[in-house]
């Protein structure tokens, strides 16, 4: 058993934070530093002992495929890498009717997707739970682990400061204004115009943050965004699928680059947090991903022990 305190989660799925409560995302932090203390004393832990994860991919994956499978088998169940360019939904089989056959094999399903649009209509079908490892719009799992690795160097969330500077209408922007709020966490997000969040996200947020004391505030200066910042975190200027835009959006991004000189406006002891890959020289110099302040490795480790404890609350009710 674990040792945290049993709280019921009541969603079947994890498709976005804002559906979870402040509590249920402590929780989820609680189970995953239990079992992740657990992996590093050698202590065996197969909460899922036969259990099946299906992972269907529409996107390439390093951190996401590897992290999920190895979860599924310390966990003591397995994973089964689908692309879904091999399954039914390659040639035109509806979504609904790929959820409910799927529904009799597995006992869950992790989907990287492109539209977030599709993973709940998948959700929807689904008799089983639906996990997003990935949208357009959404990141939730990332972000799990991001706040997991928050709280172990800085022993708390609520109160601290978040900044985010880049792509404002992505999912990891998107899923840290989620996680952040839920959890007091104040965020700033600095991003060009014509860049900036979805404003139903923003809205839902801000409302989330009122019930925990959490400010979200964008702007388009990023100096104003990291001042006296505890967590700097930034992704990709050109994300899967916008190749095309790549010579404007590195012209339209140039001014938004985490170089030592923006960093000096944040606090002496702040992390820096990147969910990679990572494009040196474009958002992120070296001298800080590959710096004191960086604990991007940890944040990567740190997905396999977020999504262990999402696979054991929700696979194993």
């Amino acid at each position: 058993m674990l040792g945290v305190t049993k709280l019921q989660v009541k969603q079947k799925d994890f498709l976005q934070l804002a559906d979870f409560s402040s509590e249920e995302i402590h929780y989820l932090l609680e189970v995953a530093q239990e079992m992740k203390a657990q992996q590093k004393q050698g202590i065996p832990h197969p909460h899922l002992s036969g259990k099946v994860l299906g992972m269907i991919f529409e996107k390439s994956s390093t951190r996401t495929r590897v992290s999920f499978e190895v979860g599924m088998l310390q966990l003591g169940g397995h994973g089964i890498f689908l692309n879904s360019k091999d399954l039914q939904l390659g040639r035109g089989e509806s979504i609904s009717d790929t959820a409910k056959v799927l529904s009799r094999y597995v006992d869950g399903i992790m989907i990287r997707a492109n539209s977030h649009k599709e993973v709940k209509e998948l959700a929807e079908h689904a008799t089983i739970p639906v996990i997003n490892g990935l949208t357009d719009v959404h990141h939730p799992v990332q972000v799990l682990a991001d706040l997991l690795t928050i709280l172990e160097h800085k022993g708390k969330l609520a109160g601290l400061k978040l900044c985010y500077i880049g792509d404002g209408n992505n999912n990891m922007a998107h899923s840290l204004m989620e996680g952040a709020v839920k959890v007091g966490m104040d965020i700033t997000i600095a991003s060009p115009p014509g860049y900036l969040p979805n404003g139903k996200i923003t809205e839902k947020a801000i409302a989330d943050g009122k019930q925990t004391g959490a400010s979200v505030i964008i702007t388009n200066d990023p100096v104003k965004a990291i001042k006296d910042a505890d967590v700097v975190v930034t992704d990709v200027w050109t994300s899967m699928g916008q190749e095309e835009e790549t010579a404007k959006r590195l012209k339209d991004f140039a001014s938004y680059q985490v170089n030592k000189e923006l960093c000096q406006h944040a606090k002496a002891d702040f992390l820096f947090l990147h969910c990679l890959p990572a494009h040196r020289g474009e958002e992120v110099m070296a001298e800080i991903i590959d710096g004191p302040h960086s604990v991007v490795f940890d944040e990567a480790e740190n997905r396999l022990h977020a999504q262990k404890a999402i696979l054991k609350i929700l696979l194993e009710k």
